[in-house]
């Protein structure tokens, strides 16, 4: 007897695993853009810009009033040492600022938004001093006016880090 000859069962495919690889990505991308949902939306910390577009159009006051100060010619710098908040300013000529000019400001924490008041004190020769106790260590922003007479002003905004 002749015996036909069948063709061989068809081999399964090896390459079913190959949209799955797809699938796969499409799921990794999707808890990926979940994840940086997630942290954007519970990181924020509040600090914007109220009414932007029309403090954007009075740009032109911020740059005279950048310009006044430069006039003015009053320098300014501050250190924190010895639990402190310290400045020291002088005039024009390098000599320190007149016993009546009165500073005032503010410690603001960029991360979360929260401020305290810093009550200065005025220690002579153009410098003051304001303490720093129960202030949480890290980094924090200074936002300090010095006022003197004829509406002379000098604001001054500086990160600072509290130990």
């Amino acid at each position: 007897m002749n015996a036909i000859s069948h063709p061989a069962p068809p081999r399964p495919r090896r390459s079913r695993w190959i949209p799955w690889v797809f699938v796969g990505g499409m799921l990794l991308v999707t808890a990926v853009n979940g994840v940086l949902i997630y942290a954007s939306a519970t990181t924020f910390t509040g600090l914007t810009t109220g009414q932007s577009f029309d403090k954007g159009r009075a740009y032109n006051h911020v740059l005279e009033e950048a310009a006044r100060q430069k006039a003015l010619g009053w320098q300014a710098g501050i250190t924190v040492a010895q639990g402190g908040l310290h400045l020291a300013a002088t005039g024009r000529d390098g000599v320190p600022l007149p016993a009546g000019v009165t500073l005032s400001g503010v410690l603001r924490r960029p991360l979360t938004g929260e401020e305290r008041m810093l009550d200065f004190a005025a220690l002579g020769g153009g410098r003051w001093r304001a303490s720093l106790a129960d202030m949480q260590a890290g980094l924090w922003e200074a936002r300090l006016t010095l006022r003197g007479a004829n509406e002379a002003r000098l604001m001054l905004r500086e990160r600072v880090v509290l130990p």
